[in-house]
C-alpha cells in the first residue's frame, strides 16, 4: 500500500471514474459473475501480501533499500499504462502531487520496513486495517467539525480494536512499542495523504496521480538508500518478493481497483480492502510461522468492523 497506501486505497480510488456516465449506482442491483468476484478480491489479496513481501525482503536487503526497490518497480510498471502518463497537470496541482510524493509514498512506505524490523508482518498488516479510521479523523480535523454520530461510533469501535492489537503486540519490550509507534506515524501520514489525493484523483484520475507521486518518491528516497548497498546479502527469494511488492502491490493492484470502481461501483470496489489484514495475518502466521496473540486477532476483527462502520457512515453522510 502497502502498501500499504495501501489499505484505504479503495476509499481514495472511489473517485477515479466518478465523471464517467457508466459508473454504476452504489446500491443498484448488478449481476456478479465469478470473474467479477475474483476481480473484486484481487486488490485486497495483493495488498494483503505486502507486509509478507517486506518481511521476506528484509532477509536479504536493508530496510533503507526496500522502499526504493518497491517504488521503482511500481513506477516502471505504471509507466507501461498510457493513461498514467497522458494527463497534464496544472502547476498548483503538481505542488500537491509533490506533497503526496512525500507524505503518501516516500515517508510511510519507508517507515514500514523499519517497523517490521521490530514487529511481525502480521501485526503490521492488522494495524493497517485501521487506515480508514485515520482518514476519517484527519478529514474531520481538516474540516474543523465533528463527524456524524454514526461515524464517531465507527471510529470509537475501530480504535478500541487498534488498542487491543497494540497491547497484545507490545510485549516484546521497547523495540516492539517503537515499531508500533512507527506504524501509527505512517497511518497518520496516510490519513493526510488520502484526503489530499481524493480531489486530485477526481480531477485527473487515480493512475496519473499515483504514477507522478511514485516518481517523486523514488527520486527523493533513492539517495538515502545508496549508503546501505554494502549491507545487501543478495538472494533470489527476497529479490522476487521485492519484484512482487512493486509490480503487484505498488502498481497493478491500483489498476485493478480503479477498473473495479468503474465496472462495479466505488462502494462495491472498496469492500476489497477489508481482506488486507486477514491475508496479512494468515501469511504471517501460517507461512512465516509468526506468533500472534489471540487478543490481537480479536482486536483486528474489531478494528476492521470499526473501519467498515466508519466508511458506511461516510457514504451515508
Amino acid at each position: 500500500m502497502p502498501n500499504c497506501a495501501l489499505c484505504c486505497a479503495g476509499r481514495s480510488l472511489k473517485h477515479v471514474t466518478a465523471t464517467a456516465a457508466s459508473v454504476p449506482v452504489a446500491n443498484a442491483p448488478i449481476h456478479m459473475s465469478p470473474v467479477d468476484w475474483f476481480r473484486l478480491a484481487v486488490p485486497g489479496l495483493v495488498w494483503g501480501t505486502s507486509f509478507y513481501f517486506i518481511a521476506e525482503g528484509l532477509e536479504a536487503f536493508p530496510a533503507a533499500l526496500i522502499t526504493p526497490m518497491r517504488v521503482g518497480f511500481g513506477f516502471a510498471t505504471l509507466s507501461l499504462f498510457p493513461s498514467a502518463r497522458r494527463a497534464k497537470m496544472e502547476r498548483a496541482d503538481m505542488r500537491r502531487v509533490l506533497l503526496l510524493g512525500v507524505i503518501w509514498m516516500a515517508l510511510p512506505l519507508s517507515i514500514f520496513p523499519f517497523a517490521e524490523e521490530r514487529v511481525s508482518s502480521s501485526v503490521t498488516g492488522m494495524l493497517n486495517g485501521a487506515t480508514p479510521l485515520f482518514v476519517a479523523v484527519v478529514a474531520a480535523f481538516l474540516a474543523r467539525r465533528l463527524p456524524p454520530k454514526q461515524q464517531v461510533f465507527g471510529v470509537a469501535v475501530g480504535f478500541s480494536g487498534v488498542l487491543l492489537i497494540a497491547l497484545a503486540s507490545g510485549g516484546g519490550g521497547n523495540d516492539s512499542w517503537s515499531g508500533i509507534g512507527l506504524i501509527f506515524i505512517a497511518l497518520v501520514l496516510y490519513g493526510f495523504s488520502l484526503n489530499v489525493a481524493v480531489p486530485l484523483q477526481q480531477k485527473y484520475g487515480g493512475l496519473p496521480v499515483l504514477w507522478r507521486a511514485q516518481g517523486i518518491a523514488f527520486v527523493l528516497i533513492t539517495p538515502f538508500a545508496i549508503p546501505s548497498l554494502d549491507e545487501v546479502h543478495f538472494a533470489w527469494g527476497p529479490f522476487l518478493a521485492m519484484v512482487g511488492l512493486g509490480v503487484l502491490g505498488t502498481a497493478l493492484a491500483f489498476v485493478v481497483m480503479a477498473n473495479n470502481a468503474g465496472r462495479l461501483g466505488s462502494t462495491r470496489a472498496s469492500v476489497s480492502v477489508y481482506l488486507v489484514p486477514v491475508v496479512s495475518l494468515l501469511l504471517g502466521s501460517l507461512v512465516r510461522h509468526e506468533s500472534v496473540a489471540v487478543l490481537a486477532i480479536v482486536g483486528c476483527g474489531i478494528a476492521v468492523l470499526g473501519a467498515y462502520l466508519t466508511n458506511r457512515a461516510r457514504r451515508a453522510s
